[in-house]
């Protein structure tokens, strides 16, 4: 990376919209940070609310603040990418808020450990602030099923394709040169953390660690939302996600085939989930028992094929 002249140790950016009730707390866990050096980047992606007003009330110098019309979260986070200009890149959600620490102790870890990509284990928390600590809490279940899986495989490539324990682009920090070389964020509205995470351990194997006993990032989750069409979206992108990082772990030569079975196996979830609607009306149904037969599903196919 090219010398700048005055470059900060460290660019955070903030992709910011329409949370005018949470972004002060995010750009006061940056400004406070333990480590000083660092320059943030605020992204204003078309707000109507008093986001802007509010960002430009700090008048420290380590702040700039940019304001676009609304072009979604992946194309204002990649407008923050070509802006830093710091040794190390990180990215905050306005609605999220760092632990006053975590800069310092994921730096430690990238130098001491020579990692291009570091992410901590995250605190869940409400709208008002409130941490959701209830084990039986519905994410915390999730997240805890994800992690156990990297634990068990000591394998993060394996354990991503498992489900996405980093959570958030709240909790990417890198070197710039990695920044560089993986690229901009691609437009996949709710999962471009998911295929940019991938992308980086593609592009530094053995240079992505996940810091398991740490928890420096209170990831915030809405009261507010709701299963929707969103939902669909999401896993409509997941699937598609698996399909590309599984066969790009695969030989060149078995990749059809993986693409070929994981698409089929896909298709028979859908049509397990319809028959059961229709055999027995009264029994449960939803996303959880489909998605259940789907994983022993391809769990059984690719033991078969490994073997």
């Amino acid at each position: 990376m090219p010398t700048v002249i005055n470059q900060p140790l460290i660019s955070v950016i903030i992709p910011a919209y329409n949370h005018e009730k949470f972004i002060g707390a995010a750009i006061d866990s940056v400004l406070k940070q333990t480590v000083s050096d660092l320059e943030l980047i605020v992204i204003d992606d078309g707000s109507t609310d008093s986001t802007g007003a509010i960002v430009k009330g700090y008048t420290d110098s380590r702040l700039s603040y940019y304001f676009q019309e609304n072009k979604d979260a992946y194309n204002t986070i990649n407008r923050g990418l070509s802006l830093a200009k710091g040794q190390y890149v990180a990215i905050l959600n306005s609605d999220d808020v760092y632990t006053l620490d975590r800069l310092e102790k994921l730096l430690r870890h990238c130098q001491e450990e020579k990692a291009e990509c570091v992410f901590s284990d995250v605190v869940p928390i409400s709208d008002t602030g409130e941490v959701f600590g209830d084990p039986e809490y519905g994410w915390n279940i999730w997240h805890l099923r994800n992690r156990n899986y990297y634990f068990a495989c000591d394998d993060i490539f394996r354990a991503f394709l498992k489900g996405n324990f980093m959570v958030t682009t709240s909790n990417l920090f890198m070197t710039a040169t990695a920044m560089q070389a993986v690229g901009n964020f691609c437009s996949l509205r709710y999962l471009h953390d998911y295929d940019y995470i991938f992308r980086m351990m593609l592009a530094f194997p053995g240079g992505v660690h996940y810091l398991d006993n740490e928890k420096l990032l209170y990831y915030r989750i809405h009261s507010g939302n709701t299963l929707g069409e969103a939902a669909i979206t999401g896993r409509e992108q997941d699937q598609a996600l698996i399909m590309k990082y599984m066969a790009a772990k695969m030989p060149e030569e078995l990749r059809m085939y993986v693409a070929a079975g994981a698409e089929r196996l896909i298709e028979l979830g859908n049509e397990l989930h319809e028959v059961r609607l229709v055999l027995a009306p009264e029994r449960p149904q939803g996303v959880k028992p489909a998605m259940k037969n789907l994983a022993l599903s391809l769990k059984g196919w690719m033991k078969k094929k490994i073997h």
